[in-house]
């Protein structure tokens, strides 16, 4: 009858041969799975998915959200086109704005916040018989402009032209007609000068009849009554 082998661990077992050690050695490690092969296209066709869905709702919230105006969840508003309406101003408002377009244009440049002017060079808006004078003379020195000589008070001025302001073919500044109109009424009120406010309408009248006309001389405004 054979003896079973010795089992106890105080007591050294044989030595291990190098090729039972490899054996031992691959079979605990064994083949390693190929990870790639479990790779799917799944969170990618999600990735596009999602990409889509906030490429939607970004379009749909530009198109309907109304510019997250409040008024427009105001069931009892009334409705309109969207287009911006003109508020009118008061003579006050008016003067004010025309003071402000001729402090910030090249008005007060030339004509000097006095309205002076300077000597020889520009001529005075201050008492001019020309701001005080005719209504369709003034609005077109200011829509087209003036070149040549003009006479104010007594005076000859002809070293520098009055430049077009209105909205018409050569203009440096492309004024509308109500900036014009603020304009003139605003120099023919201020400085002691008397006569009477100049409407947008004026304006837009005179601007429709003569179009991109050229600047003006003084003899062919004084043919104008």
């Amino acid at each position: 009858m054979s003896t079973p082998p010795n089992q106890d661990p105080r007591v050294d077992q044989a030595a291990v041969t190098d090729e039972s050690l490899l054996t031992a050695h691959e079979r605990a490690l064994g083949a390693k799975a190929d990870e790639r092969g479990r790779y799917r296209l799944l969170p990618l066709n999600l990735l596009f998915v999602f990409s889509g869905l906030i490429f939607f709702a970004g379009t749909y919230l530009n198109r309907f959200s109304g510019h997250f105006d409040p008024h427009v969840y105001n069931e009892h508003a009334l409705p309109h086109t969207g287009a911006e309406v003109a508020v009118a101003l008061t003579p006050e408002q008016v003067v004010e704005k025309g003071k402000k377009l001729f402090n910030n244009a090249a008005c007060n440049t030339c004509h000097q916040v006095t309205g002076l002017g300077v000597p020889a060079t520009y001529p005075p808006l201050a008492g001019s018989e020309w701001v005080n004078g005719s209504e369709e003379r003034v609005i077109r020195i200011v829509l087209h402009g003036l070149q040549g000589k003009v006479t104010v008070k007594g005076a000859d001025y002809s070293a520098a032209a009055m430049p077009t302001f209105g909205k018409v073919a050569g203009s440096g500044y492309n004024w509308s007609d109500d900036k014009i109109a603020a304009v003139l009424t605003y120099v023919r009120q201020e400085w002691g000068n008397t006569a009477g406010p100049i409407t947008t309408e004026q304006v837009a009248a005179i601007h429709a009849k003569e179009g991109d006309h050229k600047p003006w001389t003084a003899d062919e405004l004084l043919k104008l009554p």
